[in-house]
């Protein structure tokens, strides 16, 4: 489908129900797509899953001329050239692993103007050729994907972003740019390098993905924890990010031990396996795929259901970053996190044992607090991720400690006596060791060194090793102690935890971190128990169209979709129209397809003239109008000379609405008799659908 001149000049919102199927923008899509529509210079910094890909796509519709994508990943380029093309969209890529005929198709849709959004990679922008082809096929505006890229200090550092703002510059055309992770120094960064300094204009949107719930887990028995994790939610994709390539490959075969489909993934693989995973993970239902962090950026599944991880992430940006791949499509997504003293061991040593200068080791420090705060927090999660990104909320009830209070004590005293411990063993040991200590455990190594004869033995017995090792864990979350690598891993006192040994402040600490879930398993599932069947339906049938087509089964329709037709049922075109995510390309493509999956029955065949109006309440009036018009073909008596009105001219009434028998024949040109046997009939319908 070739986007027409007479939809390019709509209004936005005509567009995103036609074409992309939604009623309704996105929290903050709105302003930035009016932006990026008026030849404004944009910066636009969106959550994960908050649809950046819609602020350039849509203005690509209404703008004139082509717009340029510059996107860092092939994966990434492909994938939204699919969904466009599924929508009826013309989009092409020119990458590197293009074959001869695609680059061949993109230039033909290129020389014939059919062309609305080219993406490239940042690296075609070396040759000069790129220019002059721009310049020949009008493009009109530059769009940026994972602008962040652009900064030195970014994780995924492309040196050709730089050359984005000499493009912008040489076609004098107005620069979009998108990305999910730029603080205050990289918008700066950002701001120099692709806008010349001058500031575009900012769009901060926030960090809060409501739809994602939040959970932490201090780890016991983490295989079981994960395991059980996946068992409730059998039969959905998901994500288990692992610290070590060998565990993504012993736990993924403990995931497939128990009967799920699962892979791994991790950047010691071949290039053509790791490809593979991401294929199969990009058109599987249900696929879990167990990685590193390798398996990143590339990835924008709008579908998965879960993440999970197996073991503390990096930084609060790492953890933010990876529960964002789940619940793109805007449908309720889960999270879960484990953690242990020895992952916090590790984090701190990791930076300790780094090459960065002083300042960086301690502003890494700081990242992984604000995680450690987070995965210790005593009240709403979100409230806490969201207070590092520099904004408020209220308590969100979408987290575990929304869902179940934490159980909390006074630790003043408890931390008292353990930094005491570590001062009178001149930080030179441990936790294990000190737990001995407080809880006068006579252990040959207590004894050796004499141990049993200080203050500090048995100063503990009042609490448990179980409890003692969730007191010493939360010391290390709240930075109160470190491991030092000098000693190796023994406990050092921090500055921050000077105030309590002093007795200047107190300390509240969770009691109920090792309290994980009963081994009853309650499966969450997407829909109520009545609606499940019909939603498993719809996935297989939307699965055998994706492999029939080869395209992921997400193009076909998201979850979300699916959700929505499994919970509403649409009976015909119009009920299926209104269902979120069904623009007019795929209610062409598809809806007879699954209305038949519904129902049990394929659709009426419907008149084009009527087509035209289908989700519109302009269809109703329609089939009033034309019911009328088959009662009164003979007249009120059944005896007069049979009269009918064409398709064409019931749709220009529904259209219009006329309020007078005058108006009503200029619009549909009736005539005398026409008009006589309909008019009056015709106008008391119209009145009562205005009314309503």
């Amino acid at each position: 489908m070739v986007i027409t001149s007479g939809i390019e000049m709509a209004d936005p919102k005509a567009i995103l129900d036609s074409v992309f199927g939604f009623q309704e923008f996105r929290l903050g899509q709105e302003e930035i797509v009016a932006a990026v529509i008026m030849g404004k210079n944009c910066l636009a910094i969106m959550p994960t899953g908050g649809g950046k890909s819609l602020c350039f796509q849509l203005p690509a519709l209404c703008r004139t001329g082509l717009t340029v994508v510059i996107s860092p990943l092939i994966a990434l380029m492909r994938d939204q050239v699919r969904a466009l093309r599924a929508l009826g969209v013309e989009a092409g890529a020119l990458t590197s692993a293009n074959r001869e005929d695609e680059n061949e198709e993109v230039f033909a849709a290129l020389d014939e103007g059919r062309l609305r959004l080219l993406y490239m990679a940042p690296e075609r922008l070396a040759s000069g050729a790129t220019l002059q082809m721009l310049r020949r096929y009008n493009a009109t505006l530059i769009a940026v994907d994972e602008a962040h890229c652009v900064s030195q200090w970014g994780h995924d550092f492309r040196p050709d972003y730089l050359r984005i703002g000499e493009l912008r510059r040489a076609l004098g055309v107005p620069l979009a740019a998108f990305t999910a992770t730029a603080d205050a120094e990289t918008r700066a960064e950002i701001v120099m390098r692709l806008f010349d300094g001058a500031h575009p204009e900012i769009f901060l949107r926030g960090f809060d993905r409501p739809n994602i719930h939040l959970a932490f887990q201090v780890k016991d028995k983490p295989r079981e924890q994960i395991l059980r994790f996946a068992q409730q939610r059998r039969g959905q994709s998901g994500i288990v990010y692992c610290g070590t390539r060998a565990k993504t490959e012993t736990l993924t075969q403990a995931l497939r031990t128990a009967g799920h489909a699962a892979c791994h993934y991790h950047g010691g693989m071949e290039a053509d396996d790791r490809r593979e995973v991401e294929i199969r993970f990009q058109q599987d239902d249900g696929l879990i795929v167990v990685a590193t962090i390798a398996f990143g950026m590339g990835i924008d599944k709008p579908d998965i259901r879960w993440v999970a991880h197996a073991d503390l992430p990096k930084s609060i940006e790492s953890y933010y970053q990876e529960i964002g791949r789940a619940g793109r499509d805007g449908a309720a997504a889960e999270t879960l996190t484990l953690y242990g003293s020895d992952d916090i061991r590790l984090r701190r040593n990791q930076i300790d044992e780094g090459i960065a200068p002083g300042p960086r080791k301690d502003a890494d420090h700081g990242r992984l607090n604000a995680l450690l705060g987070l995965a210790e927090a005593i009240s709403c999660r979100r409230q806490a991720l969201l207070s590092y990104f520099g904004e408020d909320s209220a308590p969100c009830g979408y987290c575990d400690l929304c869902d179940r209070p934490a159980l909390l004590f006074d630790a003043t005293d408890a931390v008292r006596k353990a930094l005491s411990a570590m001062l009178r063993t001149e930080e030179w040991f441990g936790a294990g060791h000190l737990i001995d200590i407080l809880t006068g455990s006579l252990t040959p190594k207590v004894r050796e060194r004499g141990h049993d004869a200080l203050p500090t033995f048995g100063a503990g017995r009042d609490l448990s090793k179980a409890i003692w090792g969730a007191v010493f864990r939360q010391m290390m979350g709240r930075d109160l102690v470190r491991p030092d690598t000098d000693r190796h891993g023994a406990l050092r006192m921090t500055d921050a935890a000077r105030p309590i040994l002093r007795g200047e402040t107190s300390i509240t600490f969770r009691k109920d971190t090792l309290v994980t879930e009963g081994s009853s398993l309650v499966v969450k599932t997407q829909v109520d128990d009545e609606d499940a069947p019909l939603l498993s339906a719809l996935k297989a049938k939307r699965r055998a169209i994706a492999q029939t087509q080869n395209v992921p089964a997400y193009v076909i329709f998201a979850d979300k979709t699916l959700i929505e037709m499994a919970q509403k049922r649409p009976q015909n075109l119009d009920d299926f129209r209104n269902i979120s995510g069904v623009g007019a390309k795929k209610l062409e493509s598809y809806a007879h397809a699954f209305i038949e999956v519904i129902t049990g029955a394929r659709p009426e065949p419907v008149h084009p003239a009527r087509r035209k109006l289908i989700g519109q309440e302009a269809g109703a009036l329609y089939d009033a109008l034309a019911e009328v018009g088959r009662d009164l073909a003979r007249g009120l008596n059944g005896i007069d000379k049979p009269l009918s009105l064409s398709p064409s001219c019931l749709r220009k009434i529904a259209q219009s609405r006329p309020c007078s028998l005058a108006e009503l024949d200029r619009t549909a040109e009736l005539g005398t008799v026409k008009l006589e046997r309909f008019g009056t009939a015709f106008l008391d319908i119209i009145n009562q659908y205005s009314k309503a």
